[in-house]
């Protein structure tokens, strides 16, 4: 099972960054387990979204850029790949600006000394180290996030009142509690995720002998396509799993006890341990560890594809450094430029939030062109995608959209 789980698995778990968590604790801070329920909505809206992108992947050996490409205006994709690169840098700063600071709750030192140090080894691992020796290694990193399951077991929980909340949650009717699960959705249903797990499809049909996209191959689809449908199932739930135990995490140990103002992944491990120990905290910070570890090189690598399709280059982390030089400086500026914003004298807060919005901005009109693609027949073929998977995916575009305007609502208010 483990051999068919890939692109989705790590697409899962690269969702539960140190950005994300550190949204998963604002919020399970700041409203306890009123919130919990949204981990359950974005379940099926996240696998209609990315089984629908990994399946345009597979069927036409290009990823979500270069089939935009051949389909809607030049640009329409440059700036949506512009602004998406934009988001991704912003997010690989904050990434491993909380991984130097878990380093040095744990251990001392500078933060920024860290920051670059994993910057710069998860740059290395990405461009020297072949991707099918590289994939196994993303796979265990997807480990590390159990630690956030571990803690809850480490404190004590009312699992009765949690249940209860999830099935019949209290919804406030305030713009706190709005923006709340608008940062809730954007955080779990981002465009890098579409992009990356697309990509992966392709970079793993090249690399198998005999592998064909499936407009080539008709007869491979039934294989491919229910390796896909459990990969991103697994990916899927697992990922908003180790959400609903943040959350529950936050709820317990902060929120039940006064804290409800928690800004950074940081803040939320060092107010963990007076109140749930030691043990407690050490799980927190070495599950941010290595779920920056797993999420950088996604965000690098996502933003490399986009801009490589958008512009023609030879893409893929199976290729040499030479013979895809483009695709590889997108990806090194893309992660050198995140390290250098925490050298510089920016507020992360304000980063992040920055990066919400153009995430909220890309992602409607993104996820719009990946449904309308997925119904082409001159796009897929005989395997456009079938009508469930259209319901569920259109609902989740319009479940962005909404999110979406109720952000700016909110920045207008």
């Amino acid at each position: 099972m483990l051999q068919k789980l890939g692109p989705g698995l790590i697409t899962g778990a690269a969702d539960d960054d140190p950005s994300g968590i550190a949204t998963y604790n604002q919020v399970g801070a700041a409203f306890g387990y009123g919130m919990l329920w949204t981990c359950v909505l974005t379940i099926p809206l996240m696998i209609s979204i990315q089984i629908v992108s990994a399946q345009i992947g597979r069927v036409t050996g290009n990823g979500i850029a270069a089939n935009i490409r051949g389909h809607f205006p030049p640009w329409l994709l440059r700036g949506l790949v512009g602004l998406l690169f934009m988001a991704n840098t912003i997010n690989i700063a904050a990434d491993v600006g909380a991984m130097g600071a878990a380093v040095e709750m744990l251990g001392g030192g500078s933060w920024q000394h860290y920051a670059i140090g994993f910057g710069v080894v998860s740059l290395v691992l990405q461009v020297f180290v072949p991707f099918p020796r590289y994939a196994p290694f993303l796979k265990t990193l997807t480990l590390a996030l159990f630690a956030y399951v571990g803690i809850a077991f480490v404190v004590e929980v009312p699992w009765g009142e949690v249940a209860y909340q999830v099935i019949v949650p209290s919804v406030p009717l305030t713009l706190a509690y709005a923006a709340g699960v608008v940062a809730v959705l954007g955080t779990t249903i981002s465009p890098y995720l579409f992009f990356w797990q697309a990509s992966q499809e392709v970079e793993e049909q090249r690399a198998e002998p005999g592998e064909e996209p499936l407009k080539e191959a008709p007869e491979q689809a039934p294989r491919n396509f229910a390796r896909i449908k459990l990969d991103t199932y697994v990916g899927m739930v697992f990922s908003n799993l180790i959400a609903f135990f943040i959350m529950l995490t936050a709820a317990v140990t902060l929120n039940s006890h006064g804290v409800t103002n928690i800004q950074t992944s940081a803040q939320a491990a060092e107010a963990l341990r007076p109140i749930a120990g030691d043990f407690a905290f050490w799980l927190f910070a070495a599950g941010m560890i290595g779920a920056g570890m797993l999420a950088v090189p996604t965000l690098a690598g996502s933003a490399a594809y986009a801009v490589a399709e958008a512009f023609k280059w030879k893409i893929g982390l199976g290729r040499e450094l030479l013979r895809a030089k483009g695709f590889y400086m997108v990806l090194a500026v893309c992660t050198l430029l995140g390290v250098a914003i925490n050298l510089a004298p920016v507020d992360p807060i304000q980063a992040l939030f920055l990066s919400a919005v153009i995430n909220g901005v890309i992602a409607v009109p993104i996820m719009a062109m990946i449904m309308l693609l997925s119904g082409r027949a001159d796009v897929m073929g005989k395997f456009v995608v079938k009508r469930r998977l259209r319901v569920f995916g259109w609902l989740a575009t319009g479940v962005m959209a909404v999110a979406v305007l109720v952000m700016f609502a909110g920045l207008a208010g």
